[in-house]
């Protein structure tokens, strides 16, 4: 049955002791720490009926009670405000992760300071290739039948490949088919190069449609056979930390972790970079994370979503606080990647 107000408090604080001490909780403590403004027997009540509810749990006898998976459910989607972060921790996330070269040195940024911040792990995905716009393609000449192609997407991701041609390719050559990829290709999604670079061939003048043939075979191809989906990690010694939270379960988390497809499970998939996703305990579908929770969510520019970040730890984690930093963090890569 739906709890009263007054038992969502009790709940509440509960939760919040037990992430604080990591202690089972009981009554008495509950109600000298909590303004509550009941007694300790009517606190004591409360907590049996949220017992029987299935929100908390004794984990043995004469001991405190603590939170459940569907407590701290409950507990997370009744959540009116989360941990604003600093303007010093605003500061420091914004300064770190616009002092970035590259789109390596950004993902590896963001996952740094998300897992600083979070005290868990922390997961960022690489920008989806196919969900990005191409800003340039550069021809770059190694010899007189040989192209290094370079696409570069708005994104910040970087392809290149090496071609060689049947013929050999004029510099003048060169500029004239940079000049039509870059007229067909820029400010267009990687999505649709195979039909974009389809109608070059046609469009090119009758010497260079060979050449024109084989470089968008590799435009297209560059596309299609690139692994979409990478990941970076970082912070996986911040289990050890919680180790005697999470007893012998570590272990399955952690080999969990090396799988590539589970890390990517983990942040799922997003509508909407504003959109947040948490998973608490059994809710994971994978089953070696049935002791953690996950919080991600996606980031990119506008409503597009360029990929997913998150966290993950024990059931007993921040959640305001974490929801705040995975938020705050993904607001500032999307907009580092916009402004690059």
């Amino acid at each position: 049955m739906p709890l009263d107000e007054r038992k969502l408090d009790v709940l509440k604080a509960i939760v919040e002791d037990y992430v604080s001490t990591n202690e089972p909780v009981g009554s008495k403590a509950l109600a000298s720490r909590h303004q509550l403004g009941v007694s300790s027997a009517t606190v004591r009540n409360d907590m049996a009926l949220l017992e029987e509810e299935g929100y908390i749990y004794q984990p043995h006898t004469s001991a405190g009670r603590v939170p459940t998976d569907k407590g701290y459910r409950l507990f997370v989607d009744r959540l009116s405000t989360v941990k604003p972060l600093s303007s010093a921790e605003r500061r420091a996330i914004s300064q770190f992760l616009e002092g970035a070269v590259d789109l390596d040195d950004v993902v590896a940024r963001t996952v740094r300071m998300l897992a600083q911040l979070t005290r868990q792990v922390a997961v960022v995905q690489y920008p989806r290739l196919t969900r990005s716009n191409v800003r340039h393609v550069e021809l770059v000449p190694l010899s007189a039948q040989r192209l290094l192609t370079v696409l570069i997407t708005d994104t910040g991701r970087v392809e290149q490949r090496t071609i060689e041609f049947d013929q050999p390719l004029q510099l003048a050559d060169v500029s004239v088919l940079r000049d039509a990829i870059n007229g067909a290709l820029v400010g267009q999604p990687l999505a649709d190069i195979v039909t974009e670079v389809e109608q070059l061939v046609a469009q090119s003048p009758p010497q260079l449609r060979p050449s024109m043939a084989t470089l968008s075979t590799v435009l297209a191809e560059t596309v299609l056979e690139q692994p979409e989906e990478r990941v970076m990690l970082a912070g996986t010694a911040n289990l050890t930390r919680e180790a005697w939270q999470l007893g012998s379960s570590v272990y399955p988390i952690l080999e969990a972790l090396e799988e590539h497809v589970v890390l990517l499970k983990l942040l799922g998939e997003l509508s909407e970079p504003s959109a947040l996703r948490i998973c608490i305990g059994g809710e994971n579908s994978v089953e070696g994370l049935r002791e953690a929770s996950v919080v991600s969510t996606g980031y990119g520019s506008g409503s597009t979503v360029y990929a997913g970040l998150g966290v993950l730890g024990p059931t007993r984690m921040d959640y305001p606080g974490t929801i705040s930093a995975v938020r705050a963090v993904a607001r500032y890569v999307g907009q580092v990647l916009v402004d690059n």
